[in-house]
């Protein structure tokens, strides 16, 4: 968070189940269009009772398109190929939501899967491995990597893409150095740490939809499509704290939005300064779930996550909005920073549990009490005292 804020991503959501975590962020611009956040986790380790293995899941809508984000851990060691295979589809089919239209990760639009799946190499010796991989010959591997091989007996392996394995091996390495194992196991080197992506396949025609077809205009094409193009697969071999290095991959989305007005319109009224109260206005622009326990925050520009908020004041109480109603809110000059700075404020639902609308970003001036409590130095004819 630390790092990610000051170059404009927000922590969206996170979950953890023991040593499988994932976090969202993304940039401040795109959060009023997530929507409908869910997270989930199902444990696979001895017969589903022990959480060191199995997947960690976040869903949202990204502008109407529903993405699912899936951190796996699965069964380790060289034999349990069919085992992975297994696993891998019952944490598919057994992770469900609350949407009746996603009701499983399979339903939505684009699943991004990655983690510890543990596929190894087999057939080939250790000496061959390390000698293909020192000389630069990954592909010699490749046809023998369990995931490729299983992928031609698993129809819902086919459906994920992966791009090509153009680095090393990710594992298992000495700790804090680029060495493979030197253990007494002496591990063989392997592609365990992979990412994977899918497209919801067409529902193919049914007999009533060709007959449909034959009267229809439609040609065929999805209103709202989604892309997904893979810039970048590759690994970090600076990482020593692990026996796995770090896989990354970067993506491009091209996507044709569902909507693209926030569902509430925020901003602040006149001068911000904490020598007065202040006043905000917010409208709701479409119909959700609002609540009286809603909340507008005021945030320090480079903020981390919905929670790092200055100060926030609660929603009207007395009634639900309106839609397209503006309604005023008044904001304590105890709550506002002394000393100013770029700030903005976000309209925070309880019941979705995300920021729905943003202010642009405006300036809070820096208040006299700033100088009167010695916060900044008093300036006397262009001189700091």
């Amino acid at each position: 968070m630390d790092t990610l804020a000051p170059r404009g991503f927000v922590k969206v959501t996170s979950i953890r189940m023991q040593g499988l975590l994932l976090l969202v962020f993304a940039k401040q611009i795109h959060l009023p269009f997530i929507r409908k956040i869910q997270t989930t986790y199902i444990r696979t380790g001895i017969f589903g009772y022990w959480g060191n293995k199995g997947g960690v899941t976040v869903r949202f809508s990204f502008y109407g398109h529903m993405v699912c984000f899936l951190n796996c851990h699965l069964a380790a060691h060289m034999n349990y190929a069919l085992q992975r295979v297994d696993e891998f589809e019952y944490i598919l089919e057994s992770q469900d939501f609350d949407l009746s239209d996603t009701p499983n990760v399979l339903d939505h639009k684009v699943v991004f899967c990655l983690g510890d799946l543990n596929f190894r190499i087999a057939d080939h010796g250790l000496h061959f491995i390390r000698s293909s991989i020192n000389s630069g010959r990954l592909n010699l591997l490749w046809t023998k990597d369990q995931l490729t091989m299983m992928k031609k007996n698993e129809p819902f392996l086919q459906e994920f893409e992966e791009g090509p394995l153009n680095f090393k091996p990710t594992y298992k390495f000495d700790r804090n150095s680029d060495t493979y194992d030197t253990s007494g196991k002496k591990r063989k080197p392997a592609w365990t740490d992979r990412i994977l992506w899918r497209i919801k396949p067409k529902p193919l025609p049914s007999e009533d939809d060709d007959e449909k077809a034959s009267t229809s205009t439609d040609d065929g094409l999805d209103e709202y499509p989604l892309l997904v193009a893979q810039d970048k697969y590759t690994s970090d071999m600076s990482y020593g704290v692990s026996d796995h290095k770090p896989v990354i991959a970067t993506f491009s989305l091209e996507l044709r939005k569902c909507f693209d007005i926030p569902l509430v319109h925020i901003s602040p009224v006149g001068v911000w300064s904490a020598d007065q109260d202040a006043l905000l206005t917010y409208t709701i622009q479409e119909d959700f779930m609002s609540s009286t326990w809603d909340w507008i925050g005021l945030y320090k520009v480079g903020f981390k996550s919905a929670s790092d908020y200055e100060t926030f004041v609660w929603v009207r109480e007395d009634e639900l909005p309106e839609i397209n109603e503006v309604i005023q809110i008044s904001v304590d000059k105890d709550e506002i920073p002394l000393l100013g700075g770029q700030y903005v404020l976000g309209y925070y639902s309880t019941n979705m549990q995300s920021i729905l609308g943003l202010s642009a970003n405006f300036q809070i001036l820096e208040s006299k009490r700033a100088v009167m409590e010695g916060l900044v130095p008093e300036n006397v004819n262009g001189v700091n005292k």
